[in-house]
């Protein structure tokens, strides 16, 4: 399903999911002009077909003593489909990688990583992801300020008429 083939009321479901996903039903079905059992489906739809994949609640990392996030570039010695797979799967078990991109470019992944502190950073960068095997080199890039940090991805809303 792509977003061309969700029906207008999808898009007000998903936009307002994003905002909140513990409203209810019936205040969600309020929200966006219809009744609730209509309403009900859609949502069920829309897990079933894996466009709504989970909730989650949203933490401000500080508060969880998580005060340094960084993003590591990293560039793989080999490109064969074998060393890159052995890459992700060891990167997906470790914790501390909150998310891992394959990127095109001068690198071939992108990590973002949180941390308590910049010791701690530099401890797993050191003895955790510069111990992967096939890394060539890594570059990391430490965030100064989270201007805009990912809250929802964009739905446009339905032209009104």
């Amino acid at each position: 399903m792509n977003k061309s083939s969700l029906e207008p009321a999808e898009i007000k479901i998903l936009d307002a999911l994003q905002q909140d996903a513990r409203v209810t039903n019936q205040t969600l079905a309020d929200q966006i002009g219809m009744s609730a059992s209509p309403c009900w489906r859609k949502v069920r739809k829309l897990e079933d077909d894996a466009v709504i994949q989970g909730y989650r609640a949203v933490l401000d990392r500080r508060k969880i003593g998580l005060g340094v996030m960084v993003f590591i570039r990293v560039s793989i010695d080999s490109h064969s489909a074998a060393e890159a797979l052995k890459f992700e799967q060891q990167v997906s078990d470790l914790d501390d990688v909150v998310a891992c991109y394959s990127i095109g470019g001068d690198a071939d992944f992108l990590l973002q990583v949180v941390a308590r502190d910049l010791d701690t950073y530099a401890e797993f960068a050191m003895s955790v992801i510069r111990r992967l095997p096939g890394i060539k080199e890594m570059q990391s890039m430490f965030v100064l300020k989270e201007i805009k940090p990912f809250v929802a991805f964009p739905i446009k809303k339905p032209a009104q008429r």
